[in-house]
């Protein structure tokens, strides 16, 4: 199959692009600069300018792109930048296919489970609402309805990610930073549910939406919700390292502000309704076995 990705740098870009070379496909990425060779493709998302002649051919369009919603504080500025980084790729690449002769079958597009806002410990699926009075609900509903735009022949589908464990990089890895000296611990009260997925099952599960015949919204967390004291408590085991350092909300507000506030203080239980109804099969279903993977004492193919 031949696919198109955007943000094909970035963490999730790179390990996708990475296991769907292995897995058979061919795989072209956008860039901003001057394209270096036939597997890539120039465009300019911020300018909205995509020559559709250029994705003749293409079978498949994944969407990455958007600058990191944990990369820094959030300041007015930087609201803006995660707004345009998610809306204007999107509206660009929709746009594009909507010029093609042949448009692609599939076109996956990144979203976050943020789309749901602060659900407590009530089990989230897809069918559930937005939140509406949620900064980054708001940044993922726009993000979706541009996606959303795409031909009608086209099969959309809308990734709800959760925070990727990884090895390097990420959320998890700035976490795993102080966790390794035995400074680290639960973030505010530790109750608040992350959904997460692990690196490996991430790709394996956006392959999997290429070949069955899924459309909408798709949850990507793992399928045992966990608190962050729990999260983090698997982590220092692994490591054999103590968890116990708690960081209270009042520091991570006074440091991080709205974005301590939207994502690592909101409790999202979210849930993977639609893997699971269509039979996927996670690698890494429960904190204790992710914990093992992301501190290397246990094997995967994807890094």
């Amino acid at each position: 199959m031949r696919i198109l990705i955007s943000g094909a740098s970035g963490l999730l870009g790179s390990a996708s692009c990475v296991a769907l070379t292995r897995a058979g496909h061919h795989v072209i990425k956008l860039v901003r600069r001057q394209s270096q060779g036939p597997d890539e493709v120039q465009w300019d998302p911020a300018g909205q300018e995509l020559d559709p002649r250029q994705l003749e051919g293409i079978e498949a369009v994944i969407n990455l792109s958007g600058a990191g919603l944990a990369n820094r504080p959030w300041t007015r500025s930087y609201i803006e930048t995660l707004y345009e980084s998610r809306v204007d790729p999107t509206r660009t690449l929709v746009r594009a296919m909507a010029r093609m002769d042949t448009p692609p079958s599939v076109f996956l597009s990144q979203s976050a489970t943020g789309y749901y806002g602060e659900s407590d410990a009530t089990p989230v699926d897809e069918s559930f609402p937005s939140a509406e009075k949620s900064l980054l609900a708001d940044i993922c509903r726009r993000w979706e309805d541009a996606a959303s735009a795409a031909p009608q022949e086209v099969r959309t589908v809308l990734m709800r990610t959760g925070v990727v464990v990884a090895r390097r990089g990420g959320a998890i890895g700035k976490l795993l930073l102080p966790m390794k000296v035995g400074l680290g611990g639960p973030l505010g009260s530790g109750r608040q549910y992350w959904p997460w997925i692990s690196l490996p099952d991430y790709v394996s599960a956006m392959e999997f939406l290429l070949h069955n015949d899924i459309h909408g919204p798709v949850n990507f967390c793992a399928p045992e919700p966990v608190q962050v004291g729990t999260l983090t408590a698997e982590l220092g085991k692994a490591l054999g390292k103590p968890s116990r350092l708690r960081v209270p909300k009042l520091v991570l507000t006074t440091l991080l502000g709205k974005m301590a506030e939207e994502m690592l203080l909101t409790s999202i239980r979210a849930v993977p309704g639609v893997l699971l109804e269509h039979g996927f099969t996670f690698q890494h279903p429960t904190a204790a076995v992710v914990a093992a993977w992301v501190t290397g004492s246990a094997e995967s193919p994807v890094a």
